[in-house]
């Protein structure tokens, strides 16, 4: 009777664990929310990351307005970057991010881009005909009013006088990924990208560069949310390790300190 009771014990201890295993393989999973621009140096990053600590990392890219959108609603995410300050806020404001983990995680540049062949870059200036240069073709930009690339773009164009002369002719795309695909695959004459985005794309060049001054700072903060599970952190700190640095400077981003 006693050994019977044993082996009833053993089996409700090895079910419980058979249960529970998953549960400790599910948690360790790290669930990051990310801008769009960040697919190609994370898509990179994150396999050596789980390569280094057997930590498992799923990354969801999309536009940082839809994705703050999504944590808002209460999305599991553990770790949200974003392309601008400004969406990093509004979580910050309505309690959905942790502040104390908050950190300027990189930096980038904004530039013009034409399918591959054209003229070497130059320094964009309220001279330039970017109406001429679009041939009657469309401007591909992100979002201008909700998602920051296409912010960050509008307000470029608008500082050099040129917005009025081809807001007719953008074409508006979900993120800013879809804004080059536009022109990678030659539906639009233009677009207006990031600069790691351009890289990260060998059927574009950059035709001109806009002027820091022409747009705000352009800033990735990242930050650990609300209820983020405690392997996000580890993955944050590694985001600031040098082989992810080196990674995310080697595709045109730059470091926010130096």
């Amino acid at each position: 009777m006693q050994f019977d009771t044993c082996r009833r014990l053993v089996a409700v201890v090895t079910l419980c664990g058979a249960l529970v295993a998953p549960v400790r393989v599910a948690a360790a999973e790290v669930l990051v929310f990310a801008a769009a621009s960040l697919k190609t140096a994370l898509d990179q990053i994150a396999p050596e990351f789980e390569a280094a600590t057997g930590q498992r990392v799923t990354v969801s890219f999309a536009a940082s307005s839809v994705l703050a959108r999504q944590i808002q609603l209460g999305a599991p995410a553990d770790l949200f970057i974003s392309a601008n300050t400004a969406w990093m806020d509004v979580l910050e404001r309505n309690g959905d991010i942790d502040p104390a983990s908050r950190v300027d995680l990189v930096g980038n540049g904004l530039v013009l881009i034409a399918r591959a062949g054209q003229p070497s870059e130059q320094e964009l200036t309220p001279n330039f005909d970017l109406r001429g240069q679009l041939k009657g073709g469309y401007l591909a930009m992100a979002l201008v009013d909700a998602v920051p690339a296409g912010i960050y773009g509008k307000a470029a164009l608008t500082a050099l006088g040129l917005w009025d002369d081809v807001q007719d002719q953008v074409a508006q795309a979900d993120n800013v990924r879809a804004a080059l695909a536009l022109v990678a695959s030659g539906a639009a004459q233009m677009g207006v990208v990031y600069r790691s985005d351009a890289q990260a794309e060998a059927r574009v060049d950059v035709v001109g560069v806009f002027p820091e001054g022409t747009h705000p700072v352009i800033v990735y903060p990242a930050a650990l949310t609300a209820t983020a599970r405690p392997e996000a952190q580890v993955f944050l700190d590694y985001l600031q390790s040098e082989p992810a640095t080196g990674i995310f400077k080697a595709q045109g981003f730059t470091l926010p300190h130096g």
